[in-house]
């Protein structure tokens, strides 16, 4: 690349960062400076928020602090200490519900291992049936995409809406073709729960593939034709504001680290109360009985939320995550959404204009090409001048060595990857594909250049700088190099 291409690509960082807009935001890097300074070292590039947040030094520090102030102990025992931890992790439930401005007479709070915890508790324990069909966006992480499983188990109908359009979104008239299957329209929701003939509508309220935002609206659409709506959130509460006084899902599913870093090991299930009763485990654990038999063969739940919180809690972290939403709440979480919009933007409009000296784009975006009802995530491939896939595993590999932190490959995402690289429902029934060993003989059975996308993610604590110096090492690096490389990758081991 020579050099006026790269002299014009920081000049345009440059512009993002001087814009008023940009300017409301700058206690964010003013934060950087001091609370996230530790992302600086090495010269590193953090991209990967839709991977992981980060923690800010007064989260680590709080936590030290507590421990070292207090003694605590399992909160199913009956002594002080115990005591102690309980009345913590109940004012941990009380500051989800507030953050989320939930009733916490409508809504309870199950604290999980992660979102995916918080998804097969759901999946296992609901009652699905012939009469109770799971619908699904083709565009689902796999810990929803995995529900289907009890479903099928259950014999109960599954359904999955198709994405459509270069911008892989959902159209709302094939949502509701998919809700009204067997339903003959839209139904009150006392009438199917009435009937037992209800259902579960699962889906992202931004993917974490492409950063579509999904209509929040699709919730009391599906509760009107009798459905219970699953919510993914994992993806959209570290950047945007879900308020349950106005959308009220039945269930909601997220993990505390993709919101402010630390800690991990915690996600949550947001409930409403009337959803959880309705549902059956089908096994019980140390913490979710109130009294069981061995000779009697019998035992009675718990009927609350502790009813769902397997064994014994992670008492030592879970208050961090009442700290940690105390943290974002005050910097701000319309304040991260409008600098994540503004670098999501500046970087599609950036990342579009490159172009090789015989005039084809460097890059394929998949999604949305503006900022318009999307997320901070964006997936795309590199492109070699005569238009043939930069592989995903080079660009890993060459990423990682300019101290860039991004993800490649289809993020536990296949319908959306699908949907993205143009895979059709007949190539995948091929009877070549019950001989493929490997993710490698799997795509060159399909007849694909790459396994996947490179995916970039901006978050909490992003700034123009980190977006300038990206476009800068993708031009600098991929503008006119022919391919492929003449180099060794490692297979894949998954997608």
């Amino acid at each position: 690349m020579t050099f006026e291409k790269q002299s014009s690509s920081t000049q345009a960082g440059a512009r993002v960062a001087a814009t008023a807009a940009y300017a409301s935001t700058a206690r964010i890097d003013d934060l950087r400076a001091t609370e996230y300074r530790h992302l600086d070292r090495d010269g590193r590039v953090y991209l990967d928020y839709a991977g992981a947040g980060v923690a800010a030094r007064t989260q680590v520090v709080a936590h030290h602090d507590r421990l070292l102030s207090g003694l605590y102990s399992n909160p199913h025992s009956e002594n002080p200490t115990s005591e102690t931890t309980g009345s913590l992790v109940e004012s941990a439930r009380r500051a989800v519900l507030d953050f989320f401005r939930a009733d916490p007479t409508e809504y309870a709070v199950v604290f999980t291992p992660n979102a995916s915890g918080a998804c097969r508790l759901v999946g296992e324990a609901y009652r699905f049936g012939r009469g109770r069909p799971l619908v699904l966006t083709w565009d689902n992480h796999n810990s929803v995409n995995g529900i289907r499983e009890y479903a099928r188990a259950a014999r109960a109908p599954v359904r999955y809406v198709p994405l459509a359009g270069p911008d892989l979104r959902v159209a709302e008239s094939d949502v509701i073709a998919a809700l009204a299957t067997g339903r003959g329209g839209p139904a009150s929701r006392s009438r199917w729960r009435g009937s037992g003939a209800s259902g579960l509508f699962a889906y992202p309220a931004q993917s974490n593939f492409t950063g579509v935002q999904h209509p929040l609206g699709w919730v009391d659409l599906a509760q009107q034709h009798g459905y219970d709506v699953l919510l993914d959130a994992a993806a959209f509460v570290p950047t945007n504001r879900l308020d349950l006084s106005v959308v009220r899902p039945d269930f909601v599913c997220l993990s505390w680290y993709k919101l402010f870093g630390y800690p991990t090991g915690v996600g949550g299930l947001l409930a409403r109360r009337d959803a959880l009763t309705r549902l059956r485990r089908p096994w019980f654990a140390g913490g979710t009985i109130r009294a069981v038999s061995v000779q009697g063969d019998w035992h009675q739940p718990m009927g609350d939320e502790s009813g769902f919180e397997d064994g014994t809690l992670n008492f030592l972290s879970i208050p961090d995550v009442e700290f940690g939403l105390r943290w974002l709440d005050a910097i701000g979480v319309d304040l991260v959404h409008t600098r994540v919009g503004l670098l999501t933007g500046w970087l599609l409009e950036r990342l579009a204009a490159l172009r090789h000296s015989n005039g084809r784009p460097l890059v394929r975006v998949y999604g949305p090409p503006t900022g318009d009802a999307r997320g901070g995530t964006v997936a795309f491939n590199f492109r070699h001048p005569d238009g043939s896939v930069v592989d995903e595993r080079l660009v890993a590999l060459e990423s990682s060595a300019a101290g860039f932190a991004l993800r490649t490959g289809c993020f536990c995402n296949p319908g959306a990857a699908e949907a993205a690289f143009g895979i059709s429902r007949g190539s995948l029934h091929r009877t070549i594909l019950a001989r493929a060993e490997t993710i490698d003989q799997h795509l060159a059975a399909l007849g694909l250049p790459t396994g996947g996308a490179v995916r970039v993610s901006f978050g909490l604590a992003s700034t123009a700088a980190d977006a300038e110096r990206f476009l800068a090492f993708a031009a600098s690096t991929y503008l006119d190099r022919n391919g492929p490389a003449d180099i060794r990758l490692a297979p894949r081991i998954r997608c």
